[in-house]
């Protein structure tokens, strides 16, 4: 099955049959749902809700199937087309709308599309939103406007460059300094939006960018997602360019990864430890990431004289323990960077901004920025089960072998060690645990993990 229903969305597999891939009426039956719940929220005479998509080869079908959707169901829907997902939930709140959807399956291959759906302040719902929906469209409680009250479809293109307007009035986003620095930068946009905004981005900063990968077109030149032995293009043509660093982004532009002048990744972790420490040089305060995020960020808050929380997995767990914890900067270890003064959302954009001012007042290399922060490694597996095994027990009974140690039990089980952690997580969709493990070297990091493997089938018997 290549549909998967859950509380931030439903994303799947374009074709197929109805109810197990991504079909049509899947996207129909959905889009219809959050509507409804959009309805139940608030009585008014008019609702509205912004609707964008990533450069995804079904996103143009998808869309517009989502916002006639809408239009049946007598909401406004303003049409931002070919955006980003930080776009689309900047847009939410100006707009003054009841929500948002993005058509984007983040960082999965192109056969894949989803629905990213937003509230009224262009946050990801919570948990018990989420639920609703999903109840309306188990349901099928929707119920459409008659013909002289449906909605309407309002196009603005506008707000790629409207949100670098807001990125660059962000009082820690150096203009001056970053165009004075005179950086050349390759840009890897894996032919999706991110194609679109980043160039125009370090247009405006005064960076000279190398195109890779830029049109928008939908075929990914690579998996998608912004990792290492997917970026070897990028590394080639940073040292070919003699650029000063490389930019990769997801389809969707809420992921960021760097790759440094010679062509090494800076680490997708260490894109939110650099973002940090240059907003905690200035304004000192708090941060939060999930706990499968490198121990790094706690290292640099401590540094600058911070606190440091970990949520559990999840951008909406991420947001929420900021807002509780006033924290000045925050995201998650796979490169997203939420800085609440721009809004509550992982966004490349601003992430971007952030590393270049970092850059320009340091006046150092990426490499040697990269050098300066602490050294962690990360190994990340997963062991597969047998489905009638209960993975909830194998996780209790993990937690009460290491029962002396630190645990954090919010999300599976997190086991701090001093020199090294470990976390594991079980899926929500299919009997699997995910075991994520850190420390000093790569070598104690797989074997960490491997251990922690061996244990776990040890109690399995299996």
């Amino acid at each position: 099955m290549t549909l998967i229903k859950s509380i931030s969305g439903i994303r799947g597999t374009i074709g197929g049959k109805v109810g197990d891939n991504l079909t049509p009426i899947d996207a129909v039956k959905f889009a219809a749902a959050y509507g409804t719940w959009i309805k139940q929220q608030r009585s008014k005479e008019n609702y509205r809700v912004v609707v964008g998509r990533d450069a995804r080869i079904s996103g143009a079908m998808m869309q517009n199937l989502v916002m006639n959707t809408l239009v049946g169901l007598g909401i406004d829907v303003i049409d931002l087309g070919l955006s980003t997902t930080p776009t689309v939930e900047i847009a939410v709140p100006m707009e003054q709308s009841d929500g948002g959807i993005i058509l984007t399956a983040s960082h999965n291959p192109k056969q894949w599309n989803a629905l990213k759906l937003l509230d009224a302040k262009g946050e990801f719902l919570n948990a018990e939103e989420g639920a609703k929906i999903l109840n309306i469209a188990e349901s099928d409680a929707m119920t459409f406007a008659e013909v002289d009250n449906l909605g309407e479809i309002h196009v603005n293109d506008a707000y790629i460059d409207i949100h670098i307007d807001e990125v660059l009035d962000l009082e820690l986003v150096n203009v001056e300094a970053i165009k004075k620095a005179d950086f050349k930068v390759v840009v890897d946009g894996v032919n999706s939006t991110g194609g679109i905004a980043i160039p125009l981005l370090l247009e405006r900063l005064g960076v000279e960018a190398v195109k890779l990968y830029c049109e928008p077109n939908g075929h990914f030149p690579h998996n998608p997602e912004p990792l290492k032995e997917h970026l070897t293009d990028l590394s080639k043509e940073v040292v070919k360019a003699h650029a000063d660093f490389g930019i990769a982004v997801d389809p969707d532009v809420d992921r960021l990864a760097f790759i440094d002048e010679t062509g090494e990744m800076f680490g997708e972790e260490y894109t939110l430890v650099a973002c940090a420490d240059y907003v905690l040089s200035k304004t000192p305060g708090n941060t939060v990431s999930n706990m499968s995020s490198t121990r790094a960020l706690s290292d640099i808050t401590k540094k600058h004289g911070g606190t440091y929380k970990a949520s559990a997995v999840g951008e909406v767990n991420v947001v929420n323990m900021m807002k509780q914890n006033n924290a000045v900067i925050g995201g998650e270890g796979n490169g997203g960077i939420i800085y609440p003064e721009l809004h509550y959302g992982r966004d490349a954009l601003v992430g971007v901004a952030l590393f270049l001012s970092l850059l320009a007042e340091k006046k150092m290399s990426v490499s040697a920025l990269r050098a300066s922060y602490p050294d962690y490694y990360m190994s990340k597996k997963k062991i597969e089960l047998t489905a009638d095994l209960d993975v909830d027990a194998l996780l209790t009974a993990m937690e009460a072998k290491y029962a002396e140690e630190k645990l954090t039990t919010i999300d599976g089980v997190k086991i701090d060690f001093e020199n090294s952690w470990v976390h594991l997580r079980k899926s929500n969709t299919e009997p699997i645990i995910r075991i994520y493990t850190e420390a000093a070297s790569q070598a104690e990091a797989h074997a960490l993990a491997d251990r922690v493997i061996s244990e776990i089938k040890e109690i399995a018997g299996v």
